[in-house]
């Protein structure tokens, strides 16, 4: 995996580019200029970020594994400290599968029924490789999602999700919160 270098990710387009961003060379971006890259980010090989109307915003401290894609219309947020492995998929926008409308975007729009909706995840977030998450789904700040999960709910704060459709099943620990603290106290952020 090659990293593009500071000037290039620089003229590429996007919205808003952080400190130490590292960009795989084989990553792949559509609506650049609605993704805002905070700092400290790193996004691997083979990523797909497609972003719509209401763009992609990804905060401090993010790694998106290889494979992995940020698809639709609705708005994708990324809290401070998120990692999303290998293969995982999110969705702000879905065909109707119903059968009541034609579907995929060569058809036009009179013919589908899309829904878009923002997709939110908090800050501590970790999502297991080959989940996906649906349209309008919130995960709240430290929630831990199992690999192959398929994510239809909003989760609630410091739970650990797994399953297909995921469901709570523990809380998860909190002690990666006074580890921020003292990453923070190293980097100068706090007096």
């Amino acid at each position: 995996m090659g990293m593009l270098p500071r000037d290039v990710i620089e003229s590429m387009g996007f919205a808003c580019v952080g400190n130490n961003i590292q960009i795989s060379d084989r990553a792949t971006f559509y609506g650049i200029n609605r993704i805002k890259l905070a700092s400290n980010v790193r996004i691997d090989d083979f990523c797909v970020l497609s972003a719509g109307a209401g763009g992609i915003e990804i905060g401090n401290y993010v790694h998106i594994a290889v494979y992995t894609s940020l698809i639709g219309t609705g708005k994708i947020s990324l809290g401070d400290f998120c990692n999303l492995s290998s293969r995982v998929s999110i969705y702000s926008s879905n065909d109707d599968y119903s059968g009541a409308t034609l579907t995929n975007p060569t058809v036009p729009d009179k013919y589908k029924k899309v829904t878009h909706a923002k997709v939110f995840l908090g800050r501590h977030v970790i999502v297991g490789s080959g989940s996906v998450i649906l349209p309008g789904v919130r995960l709240e700040d430290g929630v831990a999602v199992g690999a192959l999960s398929l994510v239809t709910k909003d989760c609630k704060p410091f739970g650990i999700y797994a399953g297909n459709p995921a469901k709570r099943i523990k809380e998860r620990r909190q002690d990666f919160l006074e580890l921020e603290k003292l990453l923070m106290e190293d980097v100068g952020c706090f007096s």
